[in-house]
Formats: structure tokens, C-alpha cells, sequence
């Protein structure tokens, strides 16, 4: 019997595999930092769905998109969708910072990652997702006939 896989889980597995491929590919410490990321991302929220938009670019999303993973030459950056809402008390955000919607975290090579702080963030980005889905919807005022 043939069992279809609902398209979400089929885009979620096809994305997993880019981004393996991604971290292959790289080769170097930027490959090593992006599989460490991600596998913290994983750890902060096992629900998280991985996603490969942007013709390459890793994004992991629980109720939208919760952050990407870009990698530059000297950098591997995680932007936060609605990073500039977030607390961020262990001041993880360094780049990106006078926008009005995201954040971002610029990793350098050899720069060590506070993993209890970014899994924190990573939780609070997904609360946030979360709490927008949620919202009732307001109700249609009713219109008011014209006495004519």
C-alpha cells in the first residue's frame, strides 16, 4: 500500500538534506559551526522545522520562522526573524541591532557559543511565533442598516 507523506514533511526532509549538504560542502570551521547551531536549535525545540528558502539559505521555524542560518566567508550569522522583540539578557545579539524587527548573532571563527543562552533565545523566539498564532481574531463589527 503506497502511504503519501503530507508536503510539509516531504519540503522538511528534502530541506534537512540541503542543509546537510551545506555542512558537507563547506568543509571547514563555518560547516562545524552551522551542524553545532543547528544542533542546539534542535535541542531548544525539538519541534522545530527546517526549511531551505532564498535559494540557500537554512531556516529553522516553529510558527514562522524562528532564525536563519547564513554562512559567509568570515562569519556564520543567525538572524532572528523578530529578534528585536526578544529579551536577550546574555547579550548574544551583535550585529544587526538598529533595525526594528530582526537581530542577528555574527559567529567568528574560534568564537565559543553560550549554549544555555542561545537555547533560552531559541525558546523565546518560539513563544513569541507562538503567542501571534494564538491571538483570537476580532470579530466583524455588524453593519448597521440604513433606515432607508
Amino acid at each position: 500500500m503506497k502511504r503519501t507523506v503530507p508536503v510539509e514533511s516531504a519540503s522538511a526532509f528534502i530541506a534537512s538534506g540541503l542543509i546537510d549538504e551545506k555542512i558537507k560542502e563547506l568543509g571547514d570551521w563555518r560547516g562545524k559551526m552551522l551542524a553545532k547551531v543547528r544542533g542546539i536549535i534542535h535541542a531548544a525545540d525539538p519541534e522545530i522545522v527546517e526549511e531551505w528558502k532564498w535559494m540557500g539559505t537554512p531556516v529553522f521555524s516553529h510558527g514562522g520562522i524562528v532564525c536563519t542560518g547564513e554562512t559567509y566567508k568570515n562569519v556564520v550569522k543567525m538572524t532572528f526573524a523578530k529578534g528585536a522583540a526578544l529579551q536577550d539578557p546574555s547579550g548574544l545579539f551583535n550585529s544587526s541591532l538598529d533595525g526594528n524587527v530582526r537581530r542577528a548573532i555574527d559567529i567568528h571563527e574560534g568564537d565559543k557559543i553560550d549554549e544555555a543562552a542561545l537555547k533560552n533565545l531559541v525558546r523565546a523566539a518560539v513563544a513569541l511565533n507562538l503567542k501571534g498564532k494564538n491571538k483570537p481574531k476580532p470579530k466583524p463589527k455588524p453593519r448597521r442598516r440604513s433606515p432607508h
